[in-house]
């Protein structure tokens, strides 16, 4: 999966399309991610011992191709490479600039 935790992505689709924000987890055998303050839905919570009741905001995952990384140099969306540098390391790299993606 080319989006880890940590990368700061922008969504492409759906109600929250154009927001920016941070992956929080990431889902590699569902092909979701969990991004901070998008796709967060209302859900009605049920008293128990430890949690009160009342209504709770839940951020769901959203799928993997409706989220772009942004590249760190222009901070615009781009898609993500990888390439073998000459220690044998294998890094990501962005499309639109080539520059190296931590």
């Amino acid at each position: 999966m080319k989006i880890k935790k940590g990368d700061i992505v922008k969504i492409l689709a759906g109600k929250d399309k154009g927001k920016e924000g941070l992956v929080l987890k990431a889902f590699p055998e569902d092909k979701k991610v969990l991004v901070e303050g998008v796709n967060v839905v209302k859900k009605h919570q049920k008293a128990t011992q430890t949690q009160a009741p009342g209504i709770v905001e839940k951020p769901l995952p959203i799928d993997l191709s409706n989220v772009a990384l942004l590249d760190p140099k222009d901070k615009k969306p781009t898609r993500v490479g990888y390439k073998v540098l000459e220690d044998g390391k294998k890094v990501r790299i962005s499309k639109r600039t080539g520059e190296v993606i931590a």
